[in-house]
Formats: C-alpha cells, structure tokens, sequence
C-alpha cells in the first residue's frame, strides 16, 4: 500500500494503517516533504510509482483530493480503511478509498461515496447518504437522514439536524449548528448556522 500525500493527513492515515498491521511501502507527494516518520520514503509521483498500487490519497483538501483522483484513476487501486476502534453498522455502504478513523459511529443503513473522510469521534447516523469527496470533521455530529453532496466539508464539532442537505462544495463552520438546507457552494457559521459567504463554482 502507498500514499499520495505526505503531510499533515497523510501522517493520520499512517497511524490507522500501522493501527491495522498493515505495511506502507512508500509515499508519493508533489512537493515532497523533507521528512517523514520512520523515514520513509516520500517521491515525486510518477506513473510507474502508482501503477497497479493499492493507493488511498491522504489529502485533507477535498478539491485537492478529487483532482488527484482523476489524474490516477487509471493507474492503480484503492484501498479504503477503518479503524479498528470505530463502529460502522454492517448495513453501510462505502466507495473505495474512505477512510474511517478512530471512535467514528456510523450507523444503519448509512451510504458513503468515494474518496470520503469521517474522522476522528464523528458521528453519522441511520440512513445518512454522503457524497464522494466529503469530509466529515472530528466530532462533527450528523442525525438521521442526511445528505451531505459531494465536496462538502462538514467542520470541526459541528451538529447538522435530521432532514438536512448539506449542497455540493459547501462548507460547513467549526462548531455550526446546521437547521436548514446549505446551498451548493455556500459556507456556514454560527448557531443557528447563516450563511456567510457563496464560493464560486469550479467549471471546466
């Protein structure tokens, strides 16, 4: 197994893969850092480096992470990864390359896209639906029946109320208490959780 990315949320994903007794080979990054725990080794990504690898990409940015996704596709695998010590109902579903950290709750009948981040102590309960590139933030707290769309950042300790959806590429606030729909591209803050500010979408 290998990483593309080799910062802050790559060391994250190191710690749950070494959790699991798993072995990471190497790390691919685009600026390689100096260094890296147990000194691995960190290259510039090149195809023969990702071909036919089983990779997760361990980039915290979902933007990054998509466009990273799209630019290896074709080359390799994806392993997805949980935490020995979450729980994750038998009746989830999960695309590749998610990864679950520690103390995570997911709940029945809960479907999780591709690419996704539920980090640590998050909470998502029954019958949730989250979108490819998501990431969920520690301790943010989901009830029942929610659609989080693809992008979206849900932000550290957030709380979002049964029903709600969260729209693509919005951005949910630290500590946001969500009551209401979020527009696409929105971000919000506060509690209750307001609109603040309409980030522009990415064409082409």
């Amino acid at each position: 197994m290998i990483l593309y990315g080799a910062r802050g949320q790559a060391k994250v994903i190191y710690d749950l893969i070494l959790s699991n007794n798993h072995l990471l080979e190497y790390l691919v990054d685009d600026h390689p850092p100096k260094t890296f725990p147990h000194n691995l080794a960190v290259y510039q990504p090149t195809d023969d480096l990702l071909r036919n690898q089983k990779v997760i990409i361990a980039i915290g940015v979902n933007k990054i992470r998509e466009k990273i996704y799209e630019k290896i596709k074709d080359l390799c695998e994806f392993e997805t990864m949980q935490h020995h010590s979450a729980y994750v109902s038998r009746f989830t579903e999960m695309g590749e390359g998610t990864v679950i950290m520690p103390k995570v709750c997911i709940n029945a009948e809960v479907k999780i896209g591709k690419h996704c981040i539920i980090n640590t102590a998050a909470v998502i309960e029954h019958e949730c639906v989250i979108g490819d590139f998501v990431h969920i933030s520690p301790n943010a707290a989901l009830a029942g029946n929610i659609t989080v769309k693809k992008g979206a950042h849900v932000g550290l300790g957030a709380n979002i109320i049964q029903g709600i959806t969260i729209g693509e590429h919005a951005i949910v606030g630290a500590g946001a208490v969500v009551l209401c729909d979020v527009p696409d591209h929105a971000v919000v803050v506060g509690n209750p959780a307001r609109i603040i500010k309409m980030n522009e979408a990415e064409h082409g």
